[in-house]
């Protein structure tokens, strides 16, 4: 079965973006649930986001180029489109030059997603379909398109079409969540190369396993001299 590359219709980005910042494009992670932007920690040279479990969430990636690329996008090991253990020569969205999209959630036809939400490893869609392996990470392979060949014009053959410490909790992974509509299409992508020319990752766990696991210093608090305005006395 040949990959299907898809562009994602009507897809807004909110104000407020914050990435992990590739050559070619840039990740986020959108709470849906809580209406903010999650935002990215630096570790030993990896990007983590904290999520809330039972909050959806969606991708959001932005094109850096000038040029159309070919995202394939993968979760907890799964490529969000066909649901296969995931592949960089799997399916893809195309991102059209400096464009933005935002993927809500697991392709289930040309206008319907199941959304991602956060919830427990053994809720996850990866775990629940046998693939608990690689519960905990966002990838896109990100591929140039081919130039057009420089000549008269000649019979070729076509483009392929589209298609360290112990964690507080139990690690975070993503849900097959509810059905919403979310248009695409078909469109021709041929690529540059066989291999990605980036592949952006993007991991994630809830709060407090961050915390515990030393990727974020908690927020701990000390006594305040002046800590605000005189409150009534109780009774």
């Amino acid at each position: 079965m040949k990959p299907v590359h898809i562009l994602l219709a009507a897809a807004l980005l909110c104000p407020g973006v914050t990435l992990a910042h590739g050559g070619l494009a840039d990740i986020s992670l959108y709470d849906r649930t809580g209406g903010k932007r999650l935002q990215v920690y630096w570790h030993e040279g990896r990007a983590y986001v904290a999520g809330k479990p039972g909050n959806e969430y969606q991708i959001s990636l932005r094109n850096r180029s000038r040029e159309e690329i070919l995202a394939v996008v993968s979760v907890d090991g799964v490529n969000v489109i066909t649901g296969q253990s995931a592949d960089p020569s799997q399916s893809g969205y195309v991102l059209s030059p400096y464009g933005r999209l935002d993927i809500p959630g697991w392709r289930k036809s040309w206008s319907e997603t199941a959304a991602f939400y956060f919830t427990s490893l053994g809720d996850s869609y990866a775990a629940r379909t046998g693939r608990p392996n690689d519960v905990g990470v966002i990838g896109a392979a990100l591929f140039r398109k081919r130039p057009p060949v420089p000549a008269a014009p000649i019979a070729r053959d076509p483009g392929r079409a589209a298609e360290s410490a112990k964690p507080a909790e139990s690690p975070l992974g993503t849900g097959h969540g509810r059905n919403e509509t979310s248009h695409a299409y078909q469109v021709e992508f041929e690529r540059a190369s066989s291999a990605p020319a980036e592949i952006i990752t993007l991991y994630y766990d809830s709060y407090a396993n961050l915390v515990a696991r030393g990727i974020v210093r908690d927020r701990f608090t000390h006594p305040r001299p002046f800590p605000g305005f005189v409150p009534d006395p109780q009774g």
